[in-house]
């Protein structure tokens, strides 16, 4: 079924709050705060992979900042939800395998809201958008 004209607006606006506000939050309450104390976050951070804890906190940080940013601007939106679905299930099912359903609600409601992201991708509000519209428009200028 075609979603009307009239609905369209409202899901590209909707996609993009939902980006960029699950993007800031994680950004600000995980992300930052593991950069900005990285020597007190290596001696702090689970290692349940085994990794080493520097591997494991710059595995965090780079879905916790670098994959947030990019969620923010929709670029390669898809493909940077899959690292942070990742670190929160991760969290969730080997690090914090005791919480119940309502002492990780933070953590599942991420986990929703990034797999809907992975799901429904950026929107037409997005750089990704951009980046196939161009091109498309700059060959029908030459031809």
């Amino acid at each position: 079924m075609k979603p009307s004209p009239h609905l369209r607006p409202s899901i590209a606006w909707a996609l993009l709050y939902m980006r960029v506000s699950a993007a800031v939050l994680l950004l600000v309450v995980h992300g930052l705060p593991k950069v900005l104390n990285w020597h007190a976050e290596l001696g702090l951070i689970e290692d349940p992979l085994h990794l080493g804890a520097a591997l494991t906190l710059s595995f965090a940080v780079f879905a916790e900042v670098l994959c947030p940013l990019l969620i923010i601007l929709g670029l390669y939106a898809r493909l940077a939800c899959l690292p942070v679905l990742a670190v929160l299930l991760v969290s969730v099912v080997l690090v914090h395998p005791e919480w119940s359903l309502a002492e990780g609600q933070f953590a599942w409601l991420m986990i929703i809201l990034f797999g809907g992201l992975a799901i429904a991708g950026p929107g037409s509000l997005s750089v990704d958008r951009l980046r196939r519209v161009v091109p498309s428009t700059a060959m029908e200028v030459r031809e």
